[in-house]
């Protein structure tokens, strides 16, 4: 793993935004645009490291998949800070029923430097951005810069074939693409287009909605669209914590479509996705492999033998973007959140240039399928940080 600079190519901020990278540019706080796609670098693997990186994936995704089991089985959804008992109900049946429900994607940011094993820091499974910088726009970068390389990334066609091998598993009626008017950036957005697209490429019908404009039928007891057809299917990138807390959370869960021909609106992701998107999923899945070595120590109840080894980061259970996440060194004075968080080893991210690297490594249907690569100054990824492509050499 070697970073390389690079001279940009002239009119890359309209190259990408016609890939569909709408926002190529963030603003800081000083009012400074600067670029969040940034191809003045890139970064470059060697074919071993990424089939290693490959493998380690697929086995933390199925850690993840063992730890939900353990969740549901030892009824731990307080650990998740659940504690309504008609959801842990729902999140545990949708969990028996997964083979009915459809799932797409999920994102794995992990620590790696290419001198020793993947670290798992975290899993976005339920509303993963970021998507189509690594799906489409490194990709074309790579074709035009480095014309015979080849890329991490296979996950256009995954997508694809997610939603076809899927299809069978959806309610009739179009699929329904939900995102949030509230979302300023564009990114959610971008992400939800780039996926109605791939449904549509396997064949799907397929509409748009804001989840704004997502309307209730009193009479039929159903979700509506602007044209008041129902929504029997929809894919959503807002976060389940939002959309069963918000005003109609109560009729999310009258109407959750869990398979087995129940409800009336099949969610995706579906709800057992809760289970793997909070942040308790690291100190259980330290529990229940400790020592593994893609994993970092993570508790729940403190920081323990970490305050004095090394030091930890105080997690929100739910959060994103880094928002609440500090980063305490050994002996420094203690963390006090302000809500239910995970303490998980301290392990500073990779400095490579004064640039701090996370590899996000994307699951498509169970399998690894690409790769995109965020950068930040600081010690945490965080709204400000900037996408680099990559290759592999």
């Amino acid at each position: 793993m070697k970073r390389h600079t690079v001279t940009p190519r002239p009119g890359w901020q309209q190259t990408v935004e016609e890939q569909g990278v709408i926002y190529p540019l963030t603003r800081h706080p000083d009012g400074s645009l600067r670029p969040y796609w940034d191809e003045s670098a890139y970064y470059s693997f060697t074919l071993p490291e990424v089939e290693a990186l490959e493998e380690v994936v697929e086995e933390l995704h199925s850690m993840c998949l063992g730890a939900a089991a353990h969740i549901v089985e030892h009824n731990r959804f307080a650990d998740l800070g659940i504690t309504d008992p008609r959801l842990a109900a729902l999140i545990a049946e949708s969990w028996r029923r997964r083979a009915e429900l459809p799932t797409v994607y999920g994102r794995f940011d992990l620590r790696y430097d290419g001198t020793g094993p993947a670290k798992m820091l975290e899993y976005n499974a339920d509303t993963p951005t970021s998507l189509v910088e690594a799906a489409s726009a490194q990709w074309f970068w790579m074709e035009e810069l480095f014309p015979g390389a080849d890329q991490w990334n296979s996950l256009h066609e995954r997508l694809v074939d997610a939603w076809r091998n899927q299809a069978a598993l959806l309610p009739p009626g179009p699929v329904h693409f939900v995102h949030s008017d509230g979302d300023e950036l564009g990114e959610d957005l971008m992400t939800v287009a780039y996926l109605r697209e791939t449904a549509a490429q396997a064949g799907l019908a397929t509409d748009a909605l804001s989840v704004e404009r997502l309307g209730w039928d009193g009479l039929s007891g159903r979700f509506v669209d602007e044209r008041l057809r129902f929504v029997r299917s929809c894919f959503k990138l807002y976060p389940w914590e939002w959309l069963t807390t918000d005003r109609f959370g109560p009729h999310v869960l009258d109407t959750l479509d869990n398979g087995g021909g129940t409800g009336t609106t099949c969610w995706i992701e579906p709800a057992w996705k809760m289970l793997l998107s909070n942040k308790a999923l690291l100190a259980i899945l330290w529990e229940l492999h400790p020592g593994h070595p893609n994993l970092l120590a993570a508790y729940l109840d403190g920081p323990r033998e970490l305050a004095d080894r090394g030091g930890y980061v105080a997690k929100p259970l739910l959060g994103r973007e880094g928002a609440g996440v500090t980063l305490h060194e050994p002996g420094g004075p203690p963390a006090a959140p302000e809500e239910p968080s995970c303490y998980q080893e301290l392990a500073p991210l990779p400095d490579f240039d004064g640039n701090r690297v996370v590899l996000g490594a994307w699951i498509v249907e169970n399998e690894a399928a690409g790769l995109g690569i965020r950068e930040s100054s600081g010690p945490v990824t965080d709204e400000y940080a900037r996408f680099l492509p990559h290759v592999i050499l």
